[in-house]
């Protein structure tokens, strides 16, 4: 089976296309799901603003952060009470909904309510992982793997179609750069294209810096825009950027999220640079 070129998600009027020669769209929103009413309030934020800007929306969050650095890290309220929350913004704003999931036994539980499964950068090559999501039908968006090159994508890429599944998203998040850093390499963005799949690029988690405070890892928002710029000009299906109102006191990934009042600003600039890419 071959992979979409196109990928749609969502129904109706709020129906996202994720394509590399489109309109770019976006998947946004706070790095883990904090409350129910955090999560109204953000959403309604993005909701708003892309309506505005004639943008597809995509929101993300994530009921648990099984990645953090140290064990005292705060991981998220949990899948059961997340779910709850997805349904209900659905049923509110109408947008699609994207979360990370890490276990194979998680794929068909949250696949009932959530439409983008997300496998994480560092269980990007986890076949059974990707197996499980695959067989769910819902999309899948896998972050390469900061240990990987673009073109080893390919073989991601096959275990999801060959699995059943022809949409597939392909999100570059930055390639480790010795201690605690990370560079984006934006050849990587035209190889991944090149493979038939929509092509995602992650603005926040491509400014990470892995462990870099110690206990928990570090980031530079200044360099968000000037990374997610480079992205959209050379082309892009759809930008990736977790956002915050107060990052800085944020429970998880603040160093790198967006300030909520900052997005109207930054998209404005990187529609105008997406216009002159796929002009």
């Amino acid at each position: 089976m071959s992979t979409n070129s196109e990928v749609i998600v969502g129904e109706g009027a709020s129906k996202v296309l994720f394509s590399n020669s489109a309109k770019l769209s976006l998947i946004a929103g706070p790095c883990q799901m904090e409350s129910r009413d955090h999560a109204f309030m953000i959403a309604g934020v993005l909701k708003e603003l892309c309506d505005k800007l004639g943008i597809g929306l995509v929101y993300k969050s994530s009921f648990d952060k099984a990645n953090r650095t140290s064990l005292s890290g705060k991981r998220g309220i949990g899948l059961e009470k997340a779910l709850e929350v997805f349904a209900d913004l659905k049923k509110e704003y109408g947008f699609p909904v994207l979360t990370d999931i890490h276990t194979e036994e998680q794929c068909a539980i949250v696949a009932e309510t959530v439409d983008i499964l997300q496998i994480p950068a560092f269980l990007s090559r986890q076949t059974d992982l990707l197996v499980a999501a695959a067989k769910t039908g819902r999309v899948v968006n896998v972050k390469k793997g900061q240990f990987l090159a673009p073109w080893d994508m390919k073989n991601v890429l096959a275990k999801l179609n060959e699995s059943g599944n022809p949409n597939v998203l392909l999100c570059e998040r930055g390639a480790s750069f010795g201690y605690n850093t990370l560079v984006s390499d934006m050849r990587s963005l035209p190889i991944m294209a090149a493979m038939g799949a929509p092509v995602i690029f992650d603005a926040t988690h491509s400014v990470q810096q892995p462990g870099g405070q110690g206990g928990s890892t570090g980031g530079d928002r200044r360099f968000v825009e000037t990374l997610a710029r480079a992205a959209v000009a050379v082309g892009v299906a759809g930008l990736f950027v977790e956002t915050h109102e107060d990052p800085d006191n944020a429970p998880s990934d603040g160093p790198n999220m967006v300030y909520l009042k900052d997005m109207p600003r930054l998209l404005e600039k990187l529609l105008a640079f997406d216009a002159i890419a796929k002009a």
